[in-house]
């Protein structure tokens, strides 16, 4: 039987859990998620995980946050004034908002900090600092 390899097409269905055992995400029901390795569409850790896999092997992988999405980084913590905002948002704590780049892409902040005349938003990936765990199971490879 065929094992997983870089560059190698798989299915794959997931679920991801936090240290504490809450479920963040999974593919259980839609779709197993379509990739092809090697292109960098993956964290790290994941993509490890998947290779030498056969057809149907089920496996449980833990990701240290290095091979995940990385330290918090205090340098994407930025304040921004209220007057910055939209008048209708009400900005609190944990709430997501999306900011224009200056190419045209957009990115996800957080707020992270509501104070009197400024906001803190925090541009990590909300799973930045965390380590996870993937329990994943191989639907096929192309």
């Amino acid at each position: 039987m065929s094992k997983v390899k870089k560059n190698d097409t798989v299915k794959v269905h997931y679920t991801g859990k936090l240290s504490n055992g809450q479920v963040f995400d999974s593919s259980l029901e839609r779709d197993p998620l379509e990739i092809t390795l090697g292109e960098g569409m993956l964290i790290p850790g994941f993509e490890n995980g998947i290779l030498d896999m056969e057809v149907n092997e089920k496996k449980t992988v833990s990701i240290p946050k290095e091979e995940a999405y990385g330290e918090v980084k205090k340098e994407l913590f930025q304040p921004i004034s209220k007057e910055e905002l939209p008048q209708d948002i009400k900005p609190e704590v944990g709430m997501g908002l999306m900011a224009k780049n200056p190419d045209g892409s957009e990115r996800q902040l957080r707020v992270a900090e509501v104070n009197e005349d400024h906001i803190v938003v925090d541009a990590n990936h909300p799973l930045a600092g965390q380590d996870l765990t993937f329990e994943l199971e191989l639907m096929s490879i192309q």
